[in-house]
C-alpha cells in the first residue's frame, strides 16, 4: 500500500470519531494480522496522550505500537534487535518533532491556542475544523509506511 492510500486509510478512521492512536493503529491492522475491531480495542487506551492526559502525541503512540507489532523484538536478550528497534522509534521521534516541534500532546495543542481537557471533546464539525491532529494522523501513518518499506 502507498503513503497516500495509507495516511488515507488513517484519516478516514480520525474522521469516523477514532482516536489518534486508533486512527494510525488500525491502519496497519492488516499488516498486523490483526482485526479491525482489535486493532482499535488494543489502541483506544492511548488517545489524547494516553487516556487524555496529554502526554505523548497519540498519534505518535499508535505508530509505535504498530512499528513494535510489525519490526519489533520478542526476545529479551537480542540486544542487536532491541537496540535497532529503539534506533528506529527515536529516529520516527527525531522526524516528527522536526516537522511539529515536539511529541507531546498538551503542547501540540497548546501551540494552536486550544486549552487541553482530559475529558474527550465531542467530533464534530468545530473539532475537526479547530483540531489540528489531523496532520499528526496522516504524519504519523507516512513515517510508518516509510519504515515498513525500508524494512
Amino acid at each position: 500500500m502507498n503513503t497516500q492510500t495509507r495516511a488515507q486509510k488513517a484519516l478516514d478512521y480520525f474522521n469516523q470519531g477514532y482516536s489518534c492512536a486508533q486512527s494510525v493503529f488500525a491502519a496497519f491492522h492488516e499488516e498486523m494480522a490483526m482485526p479491525e475491531a482489535q486493532a482499535l480495542t488494543l489502541a483506544s487506551s492511548f488517545g489524547g496522550g494516553v487516556g487524555g492526559l496529554r502526554e505523548v502525541c497519540g498519534a505518535f503512540l499508535g505508530l509505535s505500537m504498530a512499528l513494535g507489532a510489525l519490526l519489533g523484538y520478542a526476545s529479551p536478550t537480542d540486544l542487536e534487535v532491541k537496540k535497532a528497534h529503539y534506533a528506529r522509534i527515536q529516529d520516527m521521534a527525531a522526524r516528527f518533532t522536526a516537522q511539529f516541534e515536539t511529541l507531546i500532546c498538551r503542547d501540540l495543542l497548546a501551540s494552536h491556542d486550544i486549552i487541553p481537557s482530559p475529558v474527550p471533546a465531542e467530533r464534530n464539525a468545530a473539532y475537526y475544523k479547530e483540531r489540528p491532529c489531523a496532520r499528526y494522523v496522516e504524519a504519523c501513518a507516512i513515517l510508518g509506511q516509510e519504515a515498513l518499506q525500508n524494512g
